[in-house]
């Protein structure tokens, strides 16, 4: 399964966004782009560069490439509603984003591999592909298998040092390890600090 397995600070010193809460610590310290011509490449700023870093930065954030985040894009695009609305959305719909989204990882790309290598079902069918997208009503919960794992058995502690806000549109019980959708991600429950229209008529060009 292909991924972006590039450093994740590296990203969010290149995006100027914590990806990661590790990056927070790091950033504090060292301000700027990585490289060692990062001063001769972060000067100018056209509208387009602008653009071009927002839509990075979302890409980078939710852990899709390229083809991806095209791909998803371009059915926002055509959906019901605002575009860029539509995609952080189907973004938060995600079975990665969920997982991390309950607690039940400290990161996207822990939840990620928490999905991809089959620790969960969804409504009683074990998944292993992180991009499916949840719709309310839907049930994901941790393997019977897996609960057997160290991990799992100390999942309530996880998910206080994840430190994740309760949303509307999931819920969350550690001591029966299940997330259940109760609705649909409300704009003002995404990541904070995006500009979807940036992304939208980047796309527009």
């Amino acid at each position: 399964m292909a991924r972006d397995k590039s450093p994740i600070v590296k990203q969010s010193r290149r995006e100027g966004y914590a990806l990661a809460p590790k990056a927070h610590k790091v950033m504090a310290k060292k301000t700027g782009i990585p490289g060692q011509h990062a001063d001769m490449r972060q000067r100018g700023g056209s509208l387009y560069l602008t653009q071009l870093r927002e839509k990075q930065k979302v890409r980078r954030l939710y852990g899709l490439l390229e083809k991806q985040f095209a791909k998803l894009m371009k059915e926002a695009t055509h959906a019901e509603g605002l575009t860029g609305e539509k995609l952080l959305e189907y973004l938060e719909r995600r079975a990665d984003n969920v997982v991390y989204r309950a607690g039940f990882a400290t990161t996207r790309r822990q939840a990620r591999q928490l999905v991809s290598h089959g620790h969960f079902l969804l409504n009683g069918r074990r998944i292993d592909i992180p991009s499916i997208r949840l719709k309310p009503g839907d049930i994901l919960e941790v393997r019977p298998k897996s609960t057997k794992s160290s991990y799992f058995k100390g999942l309530e502690q996880i998910m206080g040092a994840a430190g994740q806000p309760s949303l509307s549109w999931l819920k969350a019980d550690g001591k029966k390890m299940k997330i259940e959708i109760t609705g649909l991600p409300k704009r003002e429950e995404a990541e904070a600090g995006i500009n979807e229209q940036l992304i939208v008529e980047y796309y527009s060009r």
